[in-house]
C-alpha cells in the first residue's frame, strides 16, 4: 500500500515543504495530524501523540517518507470497518476503478460532488443553452450531465472568458461523435489556460470517470477563484505586507498564502486573538470564519457574531454559513465540511469571500504609483499556462519568481526528454544559509541541459534565472516550449526524428495541396496567415467537415481577423491539437506561435492517421 499521485498532490498543495513530483520533503510534528486528515485518516490528538512518540521519539521535523510509512502502517492495522473511516467533514466517500484493467482504486468524496454540482447550478442557472441539463439535482447526475461537453465548455469560459468560441461548440441533439468533439474542445481549451490534462482524454470524461472529471472541474474552479489574488485586480493587497517586505514579496506568495495573510489581516482588527495557519483544523470550530465575516461585511448587511453563542460545532458551523449567506457567499462548503476540515472546499470558500468582499482599502494617492501592478504580458501568460498544463509542482503564478529555484525548469526538461535530469544533481531543500547558492546551482544545471539539447543560451547563466532577468528567462522558456512541441511531434513520425521548421512547412503545404486548396505558406511570418484563412483550410484538410464555412466571413478588418483566428484556434483544439497560441498571435503573425500552431496540427494529423 502506498500513496496515489493524487494524494501526493494534495499534500504538496497544502505543505510547501513537500514536492509531490519527487515525493520528497518534510513535515513538522504539529503538521502530521493535518496531513493524515488530508489523506482521509482522522486521528484524535490523544491517539496520535503516542504513535508519533513511538515512531519518531522527540524529533520535531520528520522526513515525509517516514510519515507516509507511519500512515500506511496505521491504515493496514485497522480492521476493514475502520479502514473505511470517513473524515468527519465528509458526508461520505466511495471508491471507484477507472476500468476492470486498472487495479488502482480512487476515493471519491461526496461532499466535493455536491459542492461542484451546486457551483455549476448557481453559475449557469440563467444560461439558456444549459436549461435542459440544469439543475443537477443529485451528485450522481454530475457525470451524465457533463457528458456532452456543453457544461465543461461553459466552465472554461467562466474561468477565462473568451477562451472558447461559441461558434465552435456543437449544440442541439448530439450523437456520440459530436459530444466527444465538444469534450475534446473543452479539454484542449482547458489545457491552454493551464489545466493539467496529462493522461486524460475526452473518452474518460464521456465515460464519467469520476476522479478525472472532478479533477478537471476543480482545476478550472481553482483558476477562476485565484485569478484575482494580485495587485492588478486588488490594489489593496499591498496592505498585507509586513514592515520588512516589499511588493516583490507578494509575487513570492502562493495564492493560498495570500488568502491566509488576508484572513489574518482582518482577524488582527477584530476582538479575537487567533491566527489562521491552515484551511483544515484552524477553521473547524467556525470561530475564525465568524469573526472574518463580521470584519469584511458592510454594516448594513447585519452580519453578527451570534454563531459563537452555540457550543455544538456542527450547529455553529451551520449558523456561521447563514451569516455568510448575507454576503451571498454560501458556496462550496457545508457545515460538515467546516467541522471536518475539507482543505480543498474550505480554501474555495475563503477565496470566494476574498473575491467578493476583500475589504482592503486601495492605496493612497501618494503611494498609488508605487504599488501599480505591471500586467502580465501575453507572452508571459502563454508560457505560464503551458508550464502549468505540464503538471509541474508547485503551480506557477509568476514566472520570474516561481522558476527561481530551478525545480520547475528541471521538471520541464524531464518532460521533454524523460530521464535526462540526474536527480543526484538536483537540490530540493533550501536552507536560509546557502539557499541562494543552491538555487543558482539548480538553474546552472538547467542551462547546461538546455545547451546539451541545442538551445541558444549564449551568455545565459543560472544566476540570470534566479535574479528574474525577464529577457533571458523568456528566451529559455520559448526554447523549452518549442523543444517540447517538437518532441511531441517527433513521437508521431515514423522514424521518431524531430522535424525541422522546413519539414513542418512542407507538411502544411502538401496537406493543403492534396486536399485541393490553392493556398500555401512560405514561412512562419507569411503575411497571408494574418486572416487565418490558410489555417482554417489546413484544419479542414486534416478533418473534413469540422469547419462551418458559413461562419467564415471575408472580413480583413482587425476585428474580422481576430474572429477568424479565434475560430481557427478553437477548431484546431476541437480536432485534438494542443494549441496554446492566442488569436492575436495569428493576426500579428507571431512566427514563434505560428510555428507551434502548425506543429501541433501536424502532430494531430499524424495521430489521427495512426489511429485509422
Amino acid at each position: 500500500m502506498s500513496l496515489t499521485s493524487e494524494q501526493w498532490k494534495d499534500l504538496g498543495d497544502r505543505f510547501q515543504t513537500i514536492c509531490h513530483t519527487t515525493q520528497e520533503g518534510s513535515l513538522k510534528r504539529e503538521e502530521i495530524q493535518e496531513a493524515f486528515k488530508i489523506l482521509g485518516l482522522d486521528i484524535p490528538t490523544y491517539e496520535l501523540r503516542p504513535l508519533l512518540d513511538r515512531a519518531f521519539g522527540a524529533k520535531e521535523i520528520m522526513d515525509v517518507k517516514d510519515v507516509v510509512q507511519l500512515y500506511v502502517k496505521i491504515r493496514e492495522e485497522k480492521t476493514e470497518a475502520t479502514m473505511n473511516w470517513k473524515v468527519k467533514a465528509a458526508t461520505g466517500t466511495y471508491r471507484t476503478q477507472s476500468s476492470k484493467q486498472d487495479a488502482v482504486q480512487h476515493t471519491i468524496r461526496l461532499d466535493e460532488e455536491v459542492a461542484f454540482a451546486d457551483f455549476l447550478n448557481k453559475q449557469f442557472k440563467e444560461d439558456e443553452q444549459l436549461m435542459h441539463l440544469l439543475p443537477i439535482q443529485h451528485p450522481s447526475e454530475l457525470y451524465s450531465k457533463l457528458q456532452d461537453g456543453l457544461i465543461l465548455c461553459k466552465l472554461v469560459n467562466l474561468t477565462t472568458p473568451g477562451t472558447i468560441d461559441d461558434r465552435a461548440i456543437n449544440i442541439g441533439q448530439l450523437h456520440t461523435f459530436k459530444k466527444i468533439e465538444n469534450l475534446t474542445l473543452a479539454l484542449k481549451s482547458a489545457q491552454s489556460i493551464g489545466v493539467n490534462i496529462i493522461n486524460i482524454d475526452s473518452k474518460d470524461l464521456f465515460d464519467g470517470t469520476a476522479h478525472l472529471v472532478l479533477g478537471i472541474i476543480w482545476q478550472l474552479i481553482r483558476i477562476k477563484l485565484f485569478n484575482r489574488t494580485n495587485l492588478q485586480y486588488c490594489p489593496g493587497l499591498f496592505r498585507l505586507l509586513r514592515d520588512n517586505e516589499s511588493l516583490e514579496d507578494l509575487h513570492k506568495m502562493s495564492p493560498e498564502e495570500i488568502l491566509l495573510r488576508w484572513v489574518n489581516y482582518h482577524l488582527a482588527g477584530s476582538e479575537i486573538k487567533r491566527t489562521m495557519k491552515n484551511f483544515t483544523s484552524d477553521v473547524a470550530d467556525s470561530e475564525v470564519y465568524t469573526y472574518l465575516l463580521h470584519q469584511i461585511a458592510a454594516p448594513e448587511l447585519g452580519v453578527s457574531l451570534e454563531p459563537l453563542n452555540t457550543h455544538d460545532m456542527l450547529e455553529r458551523a451551520e449558523r456561521m454559513l447563514k451569516e455568510a449567506e448575507k454576503l451571498d457567499c454560501r458556496e462550496f462548503i457545508s457545515a460538515q465540511d467546516v467541522v471536518g476540515g475539507n482543505h480543498k472546499l474550505n480554501m474555495a470558500f475563503v477565496a470566494n469571500l476574498f473575491n467578493k468582499h476583500p475589504n482592503l482599502p486601495g492605496p493612497d494617492p501618494e503611494v498609488e504609483e508605487a504599488v501599480e501592478e505591471i500586467p502580465e504580458t501575453r507572452e508571459e501568460k502563454t508560457y505560464r499556462n503551458w508550464i502549468n498544463s505540464m503538471g509541474v509542482d508547485p503551480y506557477v503564478s509568476w514566472i520570474y519568481n516561481d522558476l527561481q529555484d530551478g525545480l520547475v525548469l528541471l521538471q520541464l526538461f524531464n518532460a521533454i526528454q524523460p530521464g535526462v535530469v540526474d536527480s543526484k544533481k538536483v537540490i530540493t531543500k533550501f536552507r536560509n544559509i546557502g539557499g541562494m547558492l543552491a538555487k543558482i546551482q539548480n538553474c546552472n544545471y538547467a542551462v547546461e541541459l538546455g545547451k546539451q539539447m541545442g538551445f541558444s543560451l549564449v551568455g545565459v547563466q543560472g544566476k540570470d534565472i534566479v535574479d528574474g532577468n525577464r529577457t533571458l528567462t523568456l528566451a529559455l522558456l520559448w526554447q523549452l516550449m518549442r523543444a517540447y512541441t517538437l518532441s511531441v511531434l517527433g513521437k508521431c513520425t515514423r522514424d521518431g526524428d524531430v522535424p525541422t521548421d522546413k519539414d513542418i512547412l512542407k507538411w502544411a503545404n502538401e496537406k493543403l495541396r492534396s486536399s485541393g486548396k490553392s493556398s500555401s505558406i512560405h514561412s512562419f511570418h507569411d503575411p497571408k496567415i494574418s486572416n487565418a484563412t490558410v489555417i482554417l483550410e489546413l484544419i479542414e484538410a486534416i478533418k473534413p467537415g469540422v469547419i462551418d464555412i458559413e461562419l467564415i466571413k471575408d472580413d480583413d478588418s482587425e476585428g474580422g481577423k481576430l474572429k477568424s483566428a479565434k475560430y481557427a484556434i478553437n477548431c484546431g483544439r476541437k480536432i485534438g491539437a494542443a494549441i496554446y497560441a492566442l488569436p492575436e498571435d495569428i493576426v500579428e503573425v507571431n512566427p514563434k506561435m505560428v510555428m507551434t500552431v502548425l506543429a501541433c496540427l501536424m502532430a494531430q494529423d499524424c495521430k489521427m492517421k495512426a489511429s485509422t
